[in-house]
């Protein structure tokens, strides 16, 4: 049987179709490295005067369990926490400061490759979040949050498919969400796709063009 999404390029047209009923005014599109910018690029090419950037968002896990997702961190802001798995794990916040300064380190990294320029393009304008799905909503929050504190005039975030359980950890952000899919029966976000490998560094930079 099919999967809804081809690949993220297709994920991204069918994004793009219920964007376009949002009212955005010549939005930036901020795909959300790796997996969310090809499926940004494809979602801008049907909105009117949309621009394309990059941002990044790493996950924080478990020392020596990096399968552990216990919050996530972008290059702006204060990391987000997933408190049910920190408890779980016997973690606090302060244990994890120096896994923090690694994945902040990393994000910083990514952005200054990929060229990411929206700090100064965020300010008073449309702003459109993208990732290619959304499984427990930690990155995206953390995203949210660090381009949220540069001033736009609206922030949406769009994704293809969100899991059910991840609707209430989005918190206010929820009414900010346009999902494509939010299926019943989620195990994971590249179950959605017939394409769903993973993406280089490079494959970014060919994507945005640079």
């Amino acid at each position: 049987m099919a999967r809804p999404f081809a690949d993220r390029a297709a994920a991204g047209r069918a994004l793009g179709e219920r964007l376009a009923g949002a009212g955005l005014d010549r939005p930036l599109v901020i795909g959300l490295a790796r997996g969310g910018v090809p499926v940004a690029v494809a979602a801008a090419a049907l909105l009117p005067g949309a621009e394309v950037d990059v941002g990044v968002a790493r996950k924080i896990t478990a020392p020596g369990r990096p399968e552990a997702g216990l919050g996530a961190v972008a290059v702006d802001g204060e990391p987000v926490w997933f408190d049910r798995a920190l408890d779980t794990a016997g973690l606090t916040p302060d244990a994890l400061a120096d896994v923090v300064a690694a994945q902040r380190a990393e994000a910083a990294r990514r952005e200054a490759v990929y060229g990411a320029g929206w700090r100064d393009r965020v300010p008073s304008r449309d702003v459109v979040l993208v990732d290619d799905g959304i499984a427990t909503g930690m990155t995206v929050l953390a995203a949210l949050e660090a381009i949220a504190a540069a001033g736009p005039a609206r922030l949406l975030l769009g994704v293809p498919v969100a899991s059910p359980p991840s609707l209430g950890r989005l918190g206010a952000w929820r009414d900010a969400l346009v999902a494509v899919l939010v299926p019943d029966e989620f195990r994971a976000v590249g179950d959605l796709y017939d394409d769903f490998g993973q993406l280089t560094d490079d494959d970014v930079r060919r994507v945005l063009g640079r």
